[in-house]
This record gives C-alpha cells, sequence and structure tokens, in this order.
C-alpha cells in the first residue's frame, strides 16, 4: 500500500477503508486493536516488516486516530535524502549556516510540532544524525544548523524500517540507546504471502481505484486468477499486487497477470555477501533453521485444518511449545475461529 503516498506530498490513493488495510486475518486484526490502543498515547511505535507491506498507511492510522489528528503527519523518507543533507532536512538551518542558506529554514521536525513525525527507514539513518535524534528524543529539544537557539518541540513519533535492527547494533550501523528510544511499542507488518487470504480484498480494492482513475473496465478478474495470487510468494508485497493490478486495468490483459506469477518456484533461503566479505555463521544458521521451521508449522497447521492441538500432537511438540513458535515466527494463524482448544498438554 506504499504506492498511496509520494514523499511528503498528497496522496496518490486515497486512505483505503480499514476493512481493506486489515481484511480479516488474525494478525492483521490484532494490529488493529494494537493500533487502536497505541494511538491515544503519546510513545514512540516502530513498525517493522518487508518493504511494501503498507507499514506507512498503518503510521499514518495510528496519526489520525490519534489525540494530534488536526496537526500536521510529516513523513521522512530517510535512504532517500544523502546523509549531509538529511540532517539539515530533517533539523533545519540558519541563514548564513553554509553556502546557499540564504534564509532561514525550518526542517521537518519543527513542521511535525503537535503532530506526528514518520521516519520511514530509519535503519538507513547515519550514525551522527542518530544522535542527533537521541538527543531530541530525550528532552525534545534540538538547535538549528548554523544556529545558537535552543528550539522545543513536542511531537509524536513513529518509525519503520525493513531491517534488523538488532543486527544493525551488533555490526556498529545502529545506536543501542536510539533503538530503546523508538522501540516503546514494536509492530510487525505481515509479508502479503502471509495473509493471502486479504488479497482478494485487496483485488477489488485496486481494481476499483484504477478502473475509475482510467474510465475503462476491464473485465472482472476470473476466481482462479485471484486463486493463483494467494498461491504466489508476493516478493514486493502489497506494492507489487497494486502495479500488477494497474498492469492489468491498463492493458486488459490477464496475461498481465499471469506472466508474473507462473512459473515462480517457492523461495529458498538465500545468503547476501555483504560488502566486506563477513558474515556470521551462526545468525545465518539460526535464520534458516527459522525460516523453514515457520514453514514446516504453517503446512502442518493447514494440513490440521488450523486445529493447534492436533498440530501439536503430530509435530510432537507441546501446544504451549507450538504457542510460542506461531508467536516467534509470526504465522498468522487465519484459520483459527472462535473454537479454542484446550490447553492440555
Amino acid at each position: 500500500m506504499s504506492g498511496y503516498v509520494a514523499g511528503n506530498q498528497a496522496s496518490l490513493l486515497p486512505q483505503p477503508p480499514e476493512s481493506v488495510v486489515f481484511g480479516s486475518t488474525h494478525f492483521m486484526q490484532s494490529i488493529q486493536r494494537k493500533l487502536q490502543i497505541v494511538a491515544s498515547a503519546n510513545v514512540p511505535v516502530l513498525l517493522t516488516g518487508e518493504s511494501g507491506t503498507g507499514k506507512e498507511i498503518l503510521a499514518r492510522l495510528i496519526h489520525q486516530q490519534s489525540p494530534w489528528k488536526h496537526a500536521s503527519f510529516v513523513k521522512v523518507n530517510c535512504p532517500a535524502i544523502p546523509g549531509t543533507l538529511l540532517e539539515s532536512e530533517l533539523f533545519g538551518y540558519e541563514r548564513g549556516a553554509f553556502t546557499g542558506a540564504n534564509a532561514n529554514k525550518p526542517g521537518r521536525v519543527e513542521m511535525a510540532d503537535r503532530g506526528s513525525l514518520f521516519l520511514d527507514e530509519i535503519g538507513e539513518m547515519e550514525l551522527g544524525i542518530q544522535a542527533k535524534l537521541l538527543q531530541l528524543l530525550q528532552d525534545g529539544q534540538f538547535v538549528r544548523i548554523g544556529g545558537q537557539k535552543t528550539l522545543s518541540v513536542d511531537i509524536r513519533l513513529i518509525c519503520a524500517t525493513n531491517r534488523d535492527l538488532e543486527e544493525e547494533i551488533t555490526a556498529g550501523r545502529f545506536r543501542q540507546d536510539l533503538f530503546y528510544r523508538i522501540n516503546v511499542v514494536q509492530i510487525r507488518v505481515p509479508a502479503l504471502r502471509e495473509r493471502a487470504q486479504d488479497i482478494p480484498g485487496l483485488v477489488n480494492y485496486f481494481l476499483q481505484f484504477y478502473k475509475d482513475k482510467f474510465c475503462v473496465s476491464p473485465k472482472p478478474i476470473r476466481t482462479s486468477i485471484v486463486e493463483m495470487m494467494q498461491r504466489y510468494h508476493w516478493p514486493g508485497n502489497i506494492r507489487q499486487l497494486e502495479n500488477l493490478v494497474k498492469r492489468y486495468v491498463i492493458l486488459g490483459s490477464e496475461e498481465a497477470i499471469t506472466t508474473d506469477l507462473v512459473g515462480q518456484p517457492e523461495p529458498s533461503f538465500d545468503v547476501a555477501i555483504p560488502p566486506d566479505g563477513k558474515i556470521s555463521l551462526k545468525k545465518v544458521t539460526r535464520e534458516a533453521s527459522r525460516q523453514l521451521e515457520r514453514r514446516i508449522i504453517a503446512k502442518m497447521l493447514q494440513a490440521h485444518n488450523w486445529n493447534r492441538t492436533k498440530t501439536a500432537t503430530a509435530l510432537s511438540i507441546s501446544y504451549r511449545a507450538l504457542l510460542y513458535k506461531i508467536q516467534e515466527t509470526g504465522i498468522d494463524p487465519g484459520g483459527l475461529s472462535g473454537m479454542e482448544e484446550a490447553v492440555g498438554d
């Protein structure tokens, strides 16, 4: 759903209704309830998850449901702004601070005063700027570049990242003290493949929007194609789904969809070698094991119609151990209904 906003400008797509944003999966319903609770409290929120999963949409919902909704929602796309410019973009500068600074300029932090500041992909932020951001979070004060006067603001901070910030801390690329400041409430946004039952609703939403936008009337997407979408891995998540539906509306051919969906094997664990050529064997092995364990548990849950007691028995583990692993690996037990199995281990 990242396509709804371009930078800090007006939305390209309207904010979708909450029924579309949260769908019907157990995991997303849980996120919706959590958002309603944290929206009213002025505490930092950290949204984690893969790119294209809709973290910005959730950030805007937090703002819209908060007491600060009448003030500004200010977005800063950290990786889009070079490190040398990000500090001035965030904190502003005084006239004469550097060549070309011909007038005072307030930064995004000041623009967000009494509102919400959304730092997208904060894991890309350089260490020097992290230190200044930490100071802001500690006492609500900062100084513009080239300035002498200490300014105060009252902001609601929301951050998003697709990186594992704890790994970034270990690698020395992210400050541990800043992590503790921004990680008061963490919400993991699931990948689209984890909420496949929500795909038909998302498809219908994008289809209707782009039909109206381009003034065309393509044929409805066949059920068999939608089912194919539900089996697809979606490495680009909701952003990829949106672009695929847009392409279908423009071209009017189901091949615009199926060419991307056919012949895609189930992804296997891959290891990205960093520029320095060093990796932690323990971390890589642990992540590979976690992904394999997650796929096995998810398939066993599906095979037993999401009955957790039967699944635990089939896996030869305790019921409580299964519940822990479901939570740890972020599996969405979407097939669970009001029928709860007895906790008898």
